[in-house]
């Protein structure tokens, strides 16, 4: 009978996946959120936001698109049959103090569409990344 390794092993040896799961997770959240049949922004909007993240990386910062950070943790979820799960640890946000805001006079509304539509990304790029969790805890216990 094999051993199940104990839950640190387990999340250390997670976390070493995290990159590249959240790599992949971004891509299909964004494919899916801006690109398909009902995309959360206009292609305006998105153009905006890939503006915005082109101006912050000029200024030598990360830019929107990867700015979100994920962690695992053992608290577990109500979705998932194993202890450990995923949470977004930092959700990209357009502020009225941020060099994005300022640039082309962000009105409010916009601002609140975008901030949103990057959340709802974070959310999702979560839920993926926690779906490639699940399936390593589920090879690695069996």
């Amino acid at each position: 009978m094999a051993e199940f390794p104990d839950e640190r092993q387990l999340v250390l040896r997670a976390r070493s996946q995290l990159d590249q799961w959240t790599k992949s997770a971004r891509r299909e959240a964004y494919t899916e959120l801006f690109e398909g049949d009902d995309p959360l922004l206009s292609p305006e909007e998105v153009q905006l936001l890939d503006a915005l993240d082109s101006e912050l990386e000029r200024q030598g910062g990360d830019g929107v698109w990867g700015t979100d950070q994920y962690g695992i943790h053992t608290a577990g979820t109500s979705s998932s049959d194993t202890s450990l799960g995923v949470v977004c640890v930092y959700h990209p946000q357009i502020t009225k103090d941020s060099v994005l805001r300022g640039r082309d006079g962000l009105d409010d509304e916009t601002e609140e569409r975008l901030n949103a539509a990057l959340w709802k990304y974070s959310e999702r790029v979560a839920t993926l990344i926690e779906a490639k969790l699940d399936d390593f805890v589920r090879r690695t216990q069996s």
